[in-house]
């Protein structure tokens, strides 16, 4: 983080504030105080920071922002909002404000960080290059991302997240994206959020922070967003591969034993760019497309985006790829919604394997109405891709056991981890590819454990 002034801080967040002190950093954590930080106090379901201000005091706080008064911080500045929450997200705007680069939003139901990932594989060939961290997508992690912000860099990639309306509207309107781009509308937090249309609603709010000629790209091949491209006032950029309006395309498209190989067309270059894409399923192609179209809005020669995509490398436990005592892995344990599940499931199908393809699927959280219903596509989606075995676990995953099995593929479903684990220990035997997946929440990276309790990890790619 760059040198700000306290009072400059404390300006942009509504406070008072006579000290001239320099900030050098923005913390929410005591823990990580260092002398010269920032110290915004905010409430927890388990903690509340302001318990905590007279420690941070003690460790060096230039200043601390509280909702009430504190006891113990001696002549630590205290600066005082109605909201700490809030005081963050416009401390961030404000320092985000300093700083005058391509600034890139990516949200979607689907894909985000992928998409995140490549578009940094993408125009990083150009840009000293940005991106959000981990799961930081959120309204603390994301503050937390442009306080990185310093001189040296020349672009950012932020992934914004959301489960409830209006999260998207603050987080766009800190981060104040240049470029925005929205993968999908499919199902995740459906919940919260009624209907699809609902959540195409709450994704299109990454316009609020933005500049009426700022560029938006959207995904041409999802009916929702191609229908809301025409009545989005920002200049707009569709990607796709069955839309033929689309201004950047995939054709060609072709899955190896390497991964995916296709050629991008630019209908406004008139160009076609041959890619190869180390990774399996057909979603991926829309990520790289996605990344593609933003290099293109920030003039990255197409052929050293197609370098730059050659090299990316899955992050988190999304797709990644592990050996293990002769088993081929599929960790995709972060996320999960019925359109992601079946995207892995297709993936799966078009992976090379010597064995069986075996599918480990857990829970999908957050879909309220639509649970028993999305865990039956997938068990559907099981039989149509292939698949050889389904072992399903958890309580929702009991509707994806039973159709696959009504669908006439081998299925075994267990409540709980604990017997599933040990199945997938007794029954699992070199030469086989296993995809496990499902949302965070449920945890199956227990089951990975497990597997490599027994099958001894190689190597990852």
């Amino acid at each position: 983080m760059e040198q700000i002034t306290l009072q400059n801080a404390a300006r942009a967040i509504g406070a008072e504030c006579r000290e001239e002190t320099e900030v050098l950093s923005v913390c929410t954590d005591t823990r990580a105080i260092t002398p010269g930080c920032l110290f915004v106090a905010l409430r927890g379901e388990r903690f509340d920071g302001h318990d905590f201000a007279a420690e941070a005091a003690k460790a060096g706080a230039a200043g601390i922002v509280c909702e009430h008064e504190v006891s113990g911080t001696g002549r630590t500045p205290v600066l005082m909002v109605k909201s700490t929450q809030g005081a963050l997200l416009q401390l961030a705007r404000y320092y985000r404000s300093l700083f005058s680069i391509p600034m890139v939003g990516v949200t979607g139901s689907v894909g985000k960080t992928t998409t995140k990932e490549m578009i940094v594989a993408a125009i990083s060939p150009k840009y000293q290059t940005m991106k959000t961290e981990g799961n930081l997508n959120n309204q603390i992690g994301l503050p937390k991302t442009l306080f990185r912000l310093n001189h040296t860099i020349e672009a950012a990639v932020i992934e914004m997240g959301m489960d409830h309306f209006g999260q998207i509207h603050n987080l766009s309107m800190t981060a104040a994206p240049t470029i925005s781009v929205i993968t999908n509308i499919g199902h995740s937090h459906i919940m919260n959020l009624g209907s699809q249309e609902g959540i195409l609603k709450a994704k299109l709010e990454i316009l609020d922070g933005m500049d009426l000629n700022a560029p938006v790209v959207l995904n041409g091949d999802d009916p929702l967003l191609a229908g809301a491209a025409e009545k989005i006032g920002n200049p707009v950029l569709l990607y796709g591969i069955r839309n033929p309006a689309c201004d950047v395309r995939a054709e060609n498209v072709r899955e190896t034993e390497s991964g995916l190989e296709f050629d991008v067309c630019v209908a406004s270059l008139d160009s076609r760019t041959p890619v190869h894409l180390p990774a399996y399923g057909i979603h991926h192609v829309y990520d790289a497309l996605a990344a593609f179209s933003v290099g293109l809005l920030l003039q990255v020669e197409p052929d050293r985006m197609a370098d730059g995509l050659a090299g990316y490398v899955p992050s988190g436990m999304r797709q990644h790829i592990v050996r293990a005592g002769g088993l081929t892995v599929v960790e995709d344990c972060y996320n999960a919604s019925p359109d992601s599940v079946k995207a892995s499931l297709a993936a799966l199908r078009a992976m090379p394997c010597t064995g069986r393809r075996i599918a480990v699927l857990g829970d999908m959280l957050e879909l309220g109405d639509y649970t028993e219903r999305g865990h039956r596509e997938c068990g559907r989606a099981a039989a149509e891709n292939g698949t050889d075995l389904l072992v399903a676990c958890g309580r929702d995953a009991r509707f994806c056991a039973e159709e696959a099995e009504k669908a006439g593929i081998l299925t075994e479903y267990f409540e709980e981890k604990p017997e599933a684990a040990q199945f997938l220990q007794n029954s699992l035997r070199a030469g086989d590819l296993v995809l496990v997946k499902a949302s965070h929440g449920s945890h199956l990276e227990e089951l990975l454990d497990a597997v490599y309790s027994r099958f001894e990890r190689e190597t990852e790619t």
